[in-house]
């Protein structure tokens, strides 16, 4: 398939030039390391080489993609099936039972399998599919997955692919030493490096924001109502202090959604995309948020716990000003804290107004429905029916995102009750089915 068959498909006019150098070393090299900052485009990077090395007519997997999250997981898969190539990938991870993805392999015939190490040895050690073809090992943020212990499970998955001949590892900081087990150094060895001497620029402004008492929940509060409807990323260490931060925004009216490790899934992706289509402009996570997920036009990161090193402060921050675009950075301090010592240049304050602004309502509420991809049911459908029945305009609609077996549709807030009104009871593509405001 030619390559501009896929940027089309992608809507991409050309690579960047680390996407290049990336699919030229691909091609010289048995071993190849990618550093590349968070938002470069690492991901299409080893994808477009690794779909040009994929031999058609072969039965297996041919290509294994071991990730740290669940969401890097659906993203790549995503990324890989709106390229529209011949081959079929899927992704493997925790929180959902082995056995279905076990039958959709058996259906899909992947040629390329994205997991994360635990999923990816349950498989392996059940023998769900031949790991005797598989001849490409690809690790995706690797550091990531050091730091979070996956050191074992992968030399284990390592391990039990025999017939390896080519290894990509990609990272968004640079490890002091890439792991042995990983087989990359040595003979045919590339290293890529495009990150940037200095990690944050001029494009992030950052400030400090002082809270009057330990507990800063209320200058949390008081900031991001500041900050009103702009797109902003609030980190905090722990998963406990998620719950807490949401549930006191909450009960102050402000619309917030939360995001950690221990959440379903669903709930995971529900958080995710009300925070991307805009219904809800304050996503509160724990670091789980600071790699690996396309979020796109953040304006903002605020730092309520203080990062546990600078290259978490570096990655937290990447989240925006990425690129051409700019940002804002908040570390908020107590009275007993001080600011890290990797800031040494002066850090502004930031100055609360006398009068604190009211919380924002978002333009945008998500709407939830009970089919999917699996249904026949795809963005056309969906579209014309909100449009035909819900009395919606172009300008109501949003972001739609169709998933396996339900879709979520971003629409206008204000026509929000009157849409539910006019669309209960109606049936969407001949089916009937649940559609209410996504909570």
């Amino acid at each position: 398939m030619e390559l501009q068959d896929i940027l089309h498909h992608l809507n991409i006019e050309q690579l960047n030039p680390m996407q290049e150098a990336a699919c030229k070393a691909y091609a010289a090299s048995r071993n190849l390391v990618l550093l590349s900052p968070t938002g470069s485009g690492k991901t299409l990077a080893f994808l477009l080489p690794l779909v040009g090395s994929l031999k058609t007519g072969v039965q297996g997997v041919q290509a294994v993609v071991l990730v740290p999250s669940r969401e890097l997981a659906l993203q790549i898969e995503g990324v890989f099936k709106a390229m529209n190539t011949p081959f079929k990938a899927m992704s493997c991870y925790g929180g959902r039972p082995a056995m279905d993805e076990h039958r959709t392999m058996k259906g899909l015939n992947p040629a390329v399998i994205i997991g994360t190490p635990g999923r990816m040895n349950d498989h392996l050690q059940k023998q769900n599919f031949d790991a005797g073809r598989v001849t490409t090992l690809v690790i995706d943020e690797f550091d990531k997955c050091l730091e979070f212990g996956f050191q074992d499970e992968m030399a284990e998955v390592i391990g039990q692919l025999p017939s390896l001949r080519k290894r990509v590892l990609l990272s968004a900081t640079d490890a002091e030493e890439i792991p042995q087990f990983a087989g990359v150094d040595g003979e045919g060895l590339v290293k890529l490096d495009f990150l940037p001497a200095e990690r944050t620029g001029a494009r992030l402004s950052l400030q400090q924001v002082l809270s009057p008492e330990k507990d800063k929940l209320e200058t949390l509060y008081n900031l991001l109502c500041c900050l009103g409807n702009a797109s902003t990323l609030v980190f905090v260490n722990y998963r406990e202090s998620v719950e807490r931060v949401v549930q006191y925004l909450r009960s102050r009216k402000f619309p917030c959604e939360m995001f950690h490790g221990g959440m379903e899934q669903p709930d995971r992706e529900r958080a995710l995309y009300k925070f991307r289509n805009g219904s809800s402009p304050v996503l509160v996570s724990t670091d789980l948020a600071a790699r690996g997920l396309d979020i796109p036009g953040m304006d903002n990161v605020v730092h309520y716990h203080l990062p546990v090193n600078e290259e978490a402060f570096t990655h937290r921050n990447g989240r925006t000003a990425r690129w051409d675009a700019s940002g804002s950075a908040y570390l908020i301090l107590h009275p007993e804290e001080h600011l890290p010592a990797y800031l040494s240049d002066e850090v502004p304050c930031f100055e609360m107004p006398v009068q604190i602004p009211k919380p924002m309502k978002s333009r945008w509420a998500t709407l939830y429905i009970g089919k999917g991809k699996k249904d026949k049911l795809n963005k056309v459908d969906i579209v014309g029916f909100l449009y035909k029945k819900g009395g919606l305009t172009r300008e109501d609609v949003g972001q739609v995102d169709v998933k396996e077996h339900y879709a979520f549709v971003a629409v206008r807030r204000s026509k929000v009750k009157q849409l539910l009104t006019l669309v209960r009871g109606e049936k969407i593509k001949g089916m009937k089915t649940i559609i209410e405001e996504a909570k």
